[in-house]
């Protein structure tokens, strides 16, 4: 008797499902929608219909309660259980108690006709009588005892083994193949590092490991529970909830498998599409493929747009192969999640479309000197989002792309390599000062600043004539707008060295009261130095 079950035991680590199976019923029938198991420690005996005064869950326990008090009943024996016709039925009864009243519905559930439905189940009645009492018997309780003792003995044993030989596995892989996993490289570029790689495969090893005493443990405590008339329904409804999910997920995936090809392929196709417009667009942003009317600088951006909307088109493609795409939960998350994504991007989405906006708009490109608002530098990135700035201050400014979309945008470089840069300053010099004299020495320092352009040559503009002094505007030309501050700084500092030559003050003069003469520039004055050479030719008419 040990030994069958023991065997029993074995074979359930290796099918991890429960041994010892009660035999399948008699009659081979569908019970009805409206029908409940009569079940006696875990065993069905036969199913039982309902009415709507009586539901067939609450009959069927009802009728498991009495069976199981006549089984505690020492004065009723299973002969004694019979059956008693009756108008309309036919009673099992077991001495004086009734057990259940077998009637047309019950009948029918059988496929029989109602006596032989009757004979049926006052048989397993008897049956489950017999196995009620000879499981709680000493003897039985005793066997079932040293049964359970003995697998817990094999399962230890089992557990300790396969623990021991995962043990031996890691250490002989370690040995023999961590000197021959090596990182997985792409050109020189490293994609996988080795110790990623043989993590990984540590981890296989130990995920096997852990469902090997996972199996061991789950079939003690099946098998332990079935050994027991008690917890024998208790094993029942463990093999159900185990066995069950991983049937009905096994059974799903193999439905899926199709969907799942159709998905892969559209994968596939996706990614070599995109793989072939990524190529053309670099072709177009490094000028082997010119597109007439179409900048050079637009090819990233524009594979960018493409990109989405390829991605976009085929999500709607893959929704309806998605798994669950058509219940109502996936649907309710979809909406939450759009929902989110409107309330939380808005400005994300104002900066992409600013992104855009700017970049096909041409106002700047990378390396232009330019002002946005308060800021000035030179452009170092422009992002999808942002755009970024270098200070003369070396300093890295983040600036958004609504905010350059809704800005003023002063580029000084885009026309600098075509038309020059005009940089200008101003002096405000006294009336007394003749205007002629003031024009030459401006002239005179512009031409000491080197790097400027002679085409179009320098000039000078009187730009207000105030309450107390003439201001005077410097224009002189460069091509570059790359070192602006210091083509300030160097004009700056020879209109400061040619005044100071001449004893020309710059500065404007405030008035407390008249003076008591006019300050007027005589006419011998006008042509002060260095404005003689200037005005020299004309002189004569001067004179005349």
């Amino acid at each position: 008797m040990l030994l069958p079950k023991l065997i029993a035991f074995v074979a359930s680590l290796l099918l991890l499902t429960a041994a010892g199976a009660e035999e399948p019923s008699l009659v081979d029938a569908q019970p009805a929608p409206d029908s409940a198991p009569v079940i006696i420690d875990g065993v069905e005996l036969f199913h039982v219909s309902g009415s709507s005064s009586l539901p067939s869950a609450e009959r069927a326990r009802s009728v498991s309660a009495r069976i199981i008090a006549a089984a505690h009943d020492p004065g009723i024996v299973p002969a004694a259980v019979t059956t008693r016709p009756s108008e309309g039925r036919i009673d099992i009864v077991a001495g004086d108690r009734h057990l259940v009243a077998v009637v047309a519905t019950d009948a029918s559930l059988e496929g029989l006709p109602l006596a032989d439905a009757a004979l049926l189940r006052a048989m397993r009645i008897r049956e489950a009588l017999i196995r009620y009492r000879a499981d709680r018997s000493t003897d039985s309780i005793a066997e079932a005892l040293l049964i359970t003792t003995l697998a817990a003995a094999i399962a230890a044993l089992l557990l300790l083994g396969g623990i021991r030989v995962f043990r031996l596995a890691f250490d002989a892989l370690e040995r023999r193949y961590r000197s021959r996993v090596h990182s997985l490289t792409i050109q020189s570029f490293e994609v996988v590092r080795a110790d990623s790689i043989w993590r990984g495969m540590r981890s296989v090893l130990g995920t096997l490991r852990i469902l090997f005493i996972v199996a061991i443990v789950y079939a003690l405590f099946a098998f332990s529970l079935r050994e027991f008339p008690w917890t024998r329904g208790l094993a029942e409804n463990l093999v159900q909830f185990v066995v069950e999910p991983l049937q009905s997920m096994g059974l799903a995936v193999l439905r899926y498998l199709p969907k799942l090809a159709f998905l892969i392929v559209l994968v596939v196709v996706i990614r070599y599409v995109l793989k072939l417009l990524g190529l053309f667009f670099d072709a177009v942003h490094g000028g082997r493929v010119p597109l007439r009317g179409f900048d050079a600088e637009w090819a990233r951006p524009t594979y960018q747009i493409v990109r989405i909307l390829i991605v976009l088109l085929s999500l709607v493609i893959a929704y309806p192969y998605l798994p669950g795409s058509g219940s109502a939960a996936f649907q309710g998350l979809s909406i939450f999640a759009g929902l989110m994504l409107s309330l939380g991007a808005s400005s994300a989405m104002a900066s992409i479309i600013a992104g855009y906006t700017v970049t096909y708009r041409r106002a700047f490109r990378v390396g232009d000197r330019i002002t946005v608002g308060e800021y000035t530098g030179e452009v170092t990135e422009v992002r999808l989002m942002v755009t970024h700035l270098r200070t003369t201050k070396n300093e890295e400014v983040v600036v958004p792309n609504s905010v350059v979309l809704q800005s003023h945008v002063v580029n000084y470089s885009k026309l600098a390599k075509t038309h020059g840069l005009i940089l200008h300053t101003t002096v405000s010099i006294g009336y007394e000062i003749p205007w002629r004299q003031v024009e030459a020495m401006l002239l005179l320092a512009a031409e000491r600043t080197g790097l400027l352009l002679n085409q179009p040559p320098p000039f000078v503009l009187e730009r207000a004539l105030g309450d107390f002094a003439v201001t005077y505007e410097l224009n002189v030309c460069v091509e570059s707008a790359a070192a602006m501050p210091e083509r300030y700084a160097a004009l700056h500092r020879n209109i400061l060295d040619v005044f100071n030559e001449y004893g020309v003050q710059i500065m404007t003069p405030a008035y407390e009261g008249d003076p008591p003469e006019p300050k007027l520039v005589p006419q011998e004055r006008w042509f002060s130095a260095p404005a003689v050479t200037a005005a020299a030719s004309r002189a004569p008419a001067a004179r005349t």
